[in-house]
């Protein structure tokens, strides 16, 4: 989030967190999306700088934190043990 303020970066954060929520077919709260989407961003921008990919700006960030929560909620699934029903 190179050019965001930190109001930005909350509902960026909220907005990033409920898509991927959406996503991947959760239900989480409003909390958790915030946590799940400020994470996702510095997942999101680690994969960028990795890949060699610029973003900026209101859509560039949230691409990029949504981008990265997906593979966060992804990861957390992965290693989660599952419940028998």
């Amino acid at each position: 989030m190179n050019e965001v303020s930190i109001l930005g970066a909350v509902i960026i954060g909220i907005l990033a967190g409920w898509i991927a929520e959406q996503v991947m077919g959760r239900e989480h709260g409003l909390i958790t999306n915030l946590i799940v989407g400020i994470v996702g961003a510095f997942v999101g921008a680690f994969i960028a700088s990795v890949l060699n990919i610029g973003f900026a700006g209101l859509w560039g960030s949230l691409l990029i934190s949504s981008v990265g929560a997906i593979v966060l909620l992804a990861l957390v699934g992965m290693f989660r043990r599952r419940r028998a029903l």
